[in-house]
């Protein structure tokens, strides 16, 4: 039974999805403003770990992890660099793709862009003023928190705890000082959209909302972000999903990461401890970028330094070598032990340990399925070898085909790609590559 430490709840407790046949999953993805650091990854790679290993058990995981390409910080980036909007976030978003291929990280199913789904942000605002959740002021929309007796809770502050004009912008405009902005106007040099309130654009919190209900609808099984992103961007999440859905449900499970220090201090470039994966990837492969971030619980904080990159290159070389070595030793896949460790909450660290002792016991079969799960990319001497299981997945795949079973076919597809690798039907057969 996989246990999940569900921050809405602040205690661990057993994962029971909504549909046993296809578990739901949306990840606070980047904003497209630069290239992603190391804080960036640790996310993406937990968050992938976890991606696998619900693929592992369950027939389907629909994963959704957005694209944030409209906010201040990319509008004052461009200005900055003097280049458009949408060349500065389709240069970083580019980026972004490499850095997390390079990481080995798979592909969420599905990555929305904020700016394919202004739509339905809108249509959410409308729903929310029609609550009386949310107001217009001078072509502000803003949700009104103490419409709901419910705000707060989730973030375990309550209204006189909240720090007014820290996080949230204090205007004269506002009928609380808490009120946080859905929609604002935008000057001449700005990204705008027309909308009932006038050409402006999205506030932050409402695009995450509007691209969960489009794609996972309104409730799902598992939301899952930083640490960081409790308050306000999560607690504000839930208060306008579900003032506008008219539900007290939205996420089931509530994941979140902790804190990254890089060299023992917080990451500053003026003390030369800012390190972004292109950087980092120039010197040191992705699996050990993996390692070192998965050898420390993920709701631990880490302290992310180079010296252990050096530690954890010279490990994964070694577990290369080993592997070329002893692959053709005997292959024992029963890997209910590493399982279980991961299905604790994603205790990578235990399910490391126990992988470096499958390692001293020579039990190859068992090493190369911890590693797969794992998301470690280890290059075997024989670089065309795939695992037996994606080899008799495929196969069942081609029988579905032939017995026009194309619902069978797709569903296999899609479980083939969730475990790391894609099929290519040619005129010669099919195909199998790595993600």
């Amino acid at each position: 039974m996989l246990k999940i430490f569900n921050t809405a709840k602040n205690k661990k407790i057993d994962f029971i999805p909504i549909n046993k046949d296809e578990v739901t999953m949306y990840v606070c993805g980047p904003t497209v403003y630069d290239y992603i650091h190391i804080g960036n990854a640790r996310p993406i790679i937990v968050f992938d770990v976890l991606y696998r290993l619900l693929s592992s058990i369950y027939p389907s995981v629909k994963y959704v992890r957005n694209i944030t390409d409209i906010d201040d910080k990319i509008n004052s980036k461009a200005l900055q660099n003097n280049e458009t909007i949408f060349e500065l976030t389709k240069r970083t978003e580019n980026q972004f793709i490499k850095d997390y291929k390079d990481l080995n990280a798979i592909k969420p199913d599905i990555e929305p862009r904020a700016t394919e789904h202004i739509d339905e942000m809108i249509e959410m605002i409308q729903q929310l003023i029609e609550n009386k959740n949310a107001y217009e002021a001078k072509k502000h929309v803003l949700f009104r928190v103490k419409s709901w007796d419910k705000y707060g809770k989730f973030a375990n502050k309550s209204y006189d705890e909240q720090e007014h004009g820290a996080r949230v912008e204090v205007a004269d405009y506002k009928q609380d000082p808490a009120d946080f902005v859905l929609w604002k106007p935008s000057s001449d040099d700005e990204p705008s959209w027309d909308s009932p309130w006038g050409k402006g654009r999205p506030g932050w919190h409402i695009e995450c909302s509007a691209m969960v209900k489009k794609h996972l609808g309104e409730n799902f099984d598992i939301h899952g972000g930083g640490l960081d992103l409790i308050f306000p961007h999560h607690q504000n999440e839930i208060a306008q999903s579900c003032c506008a859905n008219k539900s007290d449900k939205f996420a089931n499970y509530w994941m979140h990461n902790g804190f990254l220090m890089s060299e023992g201090q917080k990451m500053s470039k003026s003390l030369g401890n800012f390190y972004t994966i292109n950087e980092l990837l120039n010197e040191f492969s992705g699996n050990a970028i993996r390692l070192v971030l998965l050898s420390t619980h993920y709701r631990k904080p880490l302290d992310f330094t180079k010296s252990k990159l050096i530690e954890a290159e010279n490990l994964i070389n070694k577990l290369s070598d080993f592997i070329n070595k002893n692959k053709n030793e005997k292959q024992d896949k029963n890997i209910d032990e590493f399982k279980n460790a991961l299905c604790d909450d994603l205790n990578t660290p235990l399910a490391i340990s126990i992988m470096w002792k499958y390692q001293k016991e020579k039990q190859i079969g068992k090493l190369l399925k911890s590693i797969e799960l794992l998301g470690f990319d280890i290059k075997n001497s024989d670089k065309s070898q795939i695992p037996q299981e994606i080899k008799e997945l495929a196969e069942k795949r081609n029988q579905a085909k032939i017995e026009k079973n194309f619902a069978e076919s797709d569903k296999i597809r899609n479980k083939i790609r969730q475990l790391g690798y894609e099929i290519k039907d040619t005129p010669n057969g099919y195909e199998i590559n790595k993600i």
